[in-house]
């Protein structure tokens, strides 16, 4: 017996289609082409999108007072289910709402007690640096280079014996240098140079022995780039000597936790990229568990970056790194790369490097970092896409390549759209 053709779909009156829209200016587009009056479109545009935007520590007076200030203006909050017997003191939220509903709830919670309108303002902060897209100039001593307008390449360049990836490749400064100069020729928008492998269970080097690896390169590269240099480093005399010598960017894998090269930082005019990692590399794999991934590595950034301000590193020479494979597991380097985003809430750019990780080999099945190119592009992808500033690689002409697909993208998504619905006079 031959089986029944299935039935015909009903003819489509009205072709219902589900718009995909990420931003603000995807919505009033798409309501603008519905030739809505103009000022319509704002006031709808704004209600297209919720923002959802986690509070962490609210008290146990406040999360009731929150969640009515929120439900009064169409939006909605989520708190711990001990809030309502008391048997908790404070709680963590989430409120949901639009861009429109924002406008309306913070300065209500402005006007409230039981540090609500901290929360309010934190909350504005944080959306604002969410959703900016512009251009930033950041000035080092050396040379001055923009971010957060289109995503950027910064290159690898390894002068190690035993990195996990290009160790001994560009040993000795004349290789390097050619090394770095090709770089900057496929697209690289800055090179970072580092003396000490940072791979788990890596042997630290001594200071002198980094130095002997990096002053040779950066005296070798001298007047040869326009670009800026990146000096890599959890050294401080080390960070001090590279600006010497050249580099405009110091990245610490250890985020800014040694007062010493806060201070170093400080002083010597550079910009700093400040990394999550837990302990230290020889170490850092030996302890996994984290209550709430993005929560702690995200706090823990703010707290960083906080530090480094109260130290004396100017805010807008600060970009921030949550450090993929440095005390976390494959899966937890997957999650935070889908979830890189949320770290522009900030305020600071983003830097991700995913290039040739072990988290990559445990997607694919494969442990040579050699056969991990494709997925590396995929990461670089996906960063780029969730906003991210500067995405760290050793393959920086597929790279940039790869990235310029998502720059014409982006190009499209974050065109002004006929209606301003994301002017300052719009924002909460």
């Amino acid at each position: 017996m031959s089986a029944q053709p299935a039935a015909s779909p009903p003819k489509r009156r009205f072709p219902a289609r589900v718009l995909e829209v990420d931003t603000l200016a995807d919505v009033a587009r798409e309501v603008a082409r519905t030739e809505s009056d103009p000022e319509g479109v704002a006031i709808m545009s704004r209600k297209g999108r919720i923002y959802p935007v986690r509070l962490d520590g609210v008290s146990l007076k406040a999360a009731p007072l929150l969640k009515q200030e929120t439900l009064s203006v169409g939006a909605d909050s989520a708190h711990a289910r001990g809030i309502a017997d008391h048997s908790v003191a404070s709680t963590p939220v989430v409120i949901l709402a639009t861009w429109g509903q924002y406008q309306r709830l913070l300065p209500k919670l402005r006007r409230q007690p039981f540090r609500l309108s901290e929360a309010a303002e934190e909350i504005d902060r944080a959306l604002r640096a969410y959703v900016s897209r512009a251009s930033r100039t950041i000035v080092g001593p050396h040379r001055s280079f923009e971010v957060s307008d289109r995503p950027r390449v910064m290159g690898i360049l390894n002068v190690t014996p035993d990195s996990f990836y290009d160790g001994g490749v560009h040993f000795d400064a004349t290789g390097a240098v050619a090394r770095a100069e090709e770089m900057a020729a496929e697209g690289a928008s800055v090179i970072d140079i580092g003396g000490e492998s940072t791979r788990p269970r890596a042997s630290p080097v001594t200071p002198e022995a980094e130095w002997a690896r990096v002053g040779p390169v950066l005296a070798g590269l001298a007047g040869r780039l326009s670009v800026p240099i990146s000096i890599d480093t959890r050294h401080a005399e080390v960070a001090l000597k590279a600006v010497d010598a050249g580099a405009d960017i110091v990245n610490d894998v250890e985020g800014l936790r040694s007062e010493a090269m806060r201070r170093a930082v400080a002083k010597s005019g550079a910009a700093v990229i400040a990394m999550h990692m837990r302990g230290e590399p020889a170490t850092m794999q030996s302890n996994l568990a984290y209550a709430d991934l993005r929560d702690e590595v995200y706090t823990a950034l703010a707290a960083a970056t906080d530090r480094a301000v109260a130290d004396g590193v100017p805010a807008g020479k600060i970009l921030i790194d949550p450090g993929l494979g440095f005390g976390k597991s494959a899966e937890q380097s997957l999650e935070l790369l889908v979830h890189a985003g949320e770290f522009r809430g900030l305020g600071y750019p983003v830097v991700v490097g995913a290039s040739r990780k072990s988290f990559l080999g445990w997607v694919l099945g494969m442990d040579d970092p050699a056969h991990r190119l494709e997925a590396g592009l995929a990461a670089a992808v996906v960063a780029a896409e969730r906003g991210v500033a500067l995405v760290r690689t050793h393959d920086v002409g597929p790279t940039v390549r790869a990235l310029s697909l998502v720059q014409a993208a982006q190009r499209l998504t974050f065109a002004v759209p006929p209606v301003d619905v994301a002017s300052p006079e719009s924002e909460p």
